[in-house]
C-alpha cells in the first residue's frame, strides 16, 4: 500500500518549490492544522460534557455562541498569536479586528480571517460542523500594528484557504494558487495525510442545497429556478437531487466533491444576504475557482465584491460551473444584493 504523505510532508515540498519563501504561510497551515486536531478532540469527545454546548449570548454577527464556539475561537485565536506568522485575525466572534502586538508578530506579512465552528448548533444532534479560515497578505507596512484596511480586501487577493469539517472522518481542505488539496486525519498516528490530491470540482452535478423553508422569501427568478429542477426531476427521476445539512462546511463539502450547488439567497429577513462574506463567503469562493467552479452574489463575482465593514453578508451561489451558469443571467433579487 502506498505511503500517503501528511500534511507537514506535503507543506515541506510545497515550500522547496520557492526558494526564496520565508515559510510563515507554510507555518500558518501547520498551527491551523494543530488548532483543528484540539477542536476535532471536543467536538468527537465522546462523554456527555460534549453535548453541553451551553448558549453563552449573542456574537457580532448576531448568532448564538455556545460553548463550542467559545472553544474553537479561543483555540484559533490563542494559535494564531503564538505561531508568530500572523499579525492580527478577524474572527466571527469578535465584533472588532484583533491585532497581535508582538514585535514578532507585527513583522508578519499575513492576516487570519476564519469562522471558528460553522453549524456549532449541528452538534447537538451529531451533525458535521466546520472551521473556515483565509490567509491574506496585509496591506499596512511590515514592523507596524495592522489595521482594519488590511481585512477589507477583495477575496481575488486571498493568499490561501481552507476549512476543516468535522464529521465520521475529519479532514482539512485548503487552496492556495496552486489548486486543492484534502487531508485526513489519521487518529493511528494523529496527522492528517493526503487523501484528495488536486481536487476539481465536477463541470456539472445532481445536487441543489438551499434552504427550501424560505423559499417564498426569494426572489420569483429563485422560485422558478428551483421549480425548474424540480419539474425536470419529475421528467427524469434523479435528474436533480435536494441534500441540505444546515452547515455551510457540510453542503459545501460535499458539493466541492461530487458536483452541484449551493444557494443562500437574500430573503425578506435578511435583505443583504445572511452568510458573511470576509470569512464564510470568500474562502469557499477562492476554494472553489482554484478546484474550477464558480461563485457569484447574483450579480458579480464573489471575489471581486469589496469589503466595507468585517461583518458584510453577502447572497452567494456556488458550485459546479456548468450549475451556476444554469442561473438566470440576472437574479433581479427584489433585496439589496451587495
Amino acid at each position: 500500500m502506498d505511503r500517503k504523505l501528511t500534511l507537514d510532508e506535503f507543506r515541506l515540498n510545497e515550500l522547496r518549490l520557492f526558494p526564496g519563501a520565508t515559510g510563515e504561510l507554510s507555518n500558518l497551515l501547520r498551527v491551523l492544522s494543530i488548532a483543528s486536531k484540539r477542536i476535532h478532540a471536543v467536538v468527537n469527545k465522546k462523554s456527555p460534557e460534549k453535548n453541553d454546548s451551553g448558549e453563552r449570548g449573542i456574537n457580532a454577527s448576531g448568532d448564538t455562541v455556545k460553548k463550542l464556539d467559545q472553544f474553537a475561537n479561543e483555540e484559533m485565536i490563542n494559535i494564531l498569536k503564538g505561531s508568530f506568522s500572523c499579525a492580527g485575525i478577524v474572527s466571527e466572534e469578535e465584533e472588532k479586528f484583533q491585532i497581535f502586538e508582538d514585535s514578532r508578530n507585527c513583522a508578519s506579512k499575513y492576516i487570519v480571517v476564519f469562522d471558528p465552528l460553522d453549524g456549532s448548533s449541528n452538534t447537538d444532534n451529531c451533525m458535521p460542523v466546520g472551521t473556515i479560515f483565509a490567509i491574506y497578505r496585509r496591506l499596512s507596512p511590515i514592523g507596524t500594528f495592522c489595521n482594519e484596511q488590511d481585512f477589507l480586501q477583495a477575496g481575488k487577493n486571498i493568499y490561501a484557504a481552507g476549512y476543516i469539517i468535522y464529521g465520521s472522518s475529519t479532514m482539512f481542505v485548503y487552496a492556495t494558487k496552486r489548486g486543492v488539496n484534502g487531508f485526513t486525519l489519521d487518529n493511528n498516528i494523529g496527522e492528517f495525510c493526503l487523501t484528495h490530491p488536486s481536487i476539481r470540482c465536477p463541470e456539472s452535478g445532481t445536487i441543489y442545497s438551499v434552504n427550501e423553508s424560505n423559499r417564498y422569501q426569494y426572489s420569483q427568478s429563485i422560485i422558478d429556478f428551483l421549480e425548474g429542477l424540480q419539474k425536470w426531476n419529475s421528467y427524469s427521476p434523479g435528474s436533480y437531487n435536494f441534500r441540505y445539512v444546515g452547515s455551510m462546511v457540510a453542503d459545501l463539502h460535499r458539493i466541492l466533491l461530487e458536483g452541484g450547488i449551493f444557494m443562500y439567497p437574500a430573503t425578506a429577513g435578511n435583505r443583504s444576504g445572511k452568510l458573511r462574506l470576509l470569512y464564510e463567503c470568500n474562502p469557499f469562493s477562492f476554494i472553489f475557482e482554484k478546484a474550477g467552479g464558480v461563485s457569484v452574489n447574483g450579480t458579480q463575482d464573489i471575489l471581486d465584491i469589496s469589503p466595507t465593514s468585517i461583518h458584510q453578508r453577502c447572497p452567494i451561489y456556488i458550485g459546479s460551473r456548468k450549475m451556476v451558469q444554469m442561473m438566470p443571467r440576472s437574479i433581479g433579487d427584489r433585496y439589496n444584493m451587495t
